[in-house]
């Protein structure tokens, strides 16, 4: 079913509220300090981000520990199948029958 106009437009503001807090973000701070869309990052003592650089990730394996990080906070059951479907086409290149 598509949204109505109102919906749009309710979005659409509260989208232009989270990047207003973003274009007032102080150019010195960190972008950990400032999250686009939801705090489903920020209350995690390793963002999700800084364990795949350190670690080394690639993206199949960022998109997995991405989706379980938040799947509580944010996206649920959705976000765990996200999680499968890229562990899934991990499993495929890994052992050579990606097509």
């Amino acid at each position: 079913m598509s949204p109505t106009m109102k919906e749009l437009k309710r979005k659409w503001e509260e989208d232009e509220l989270r990047y207003g807090d973003v274009v007032k973000a102080k150019s010195n701070n960190s972008a950990n300090d400032v999250q686009i869309g939801g705090r489903h990052y920020k209350n995690k003592k390793i963002q999700p981000w800084d364990f795949i650089i350190a670690n080394d990730l690639g993206f199949l394996e960022g998109n997995i520990v991405k989706y379980i990080a938040r799947w509580k906070d944010k996206g649920g059951i959705k976000d765990l199948e996200k999680a499968r479907h890229y562990l899934d086409k991990l499993i495929e290149v890994a052992s050579g029958t990606a097509k």
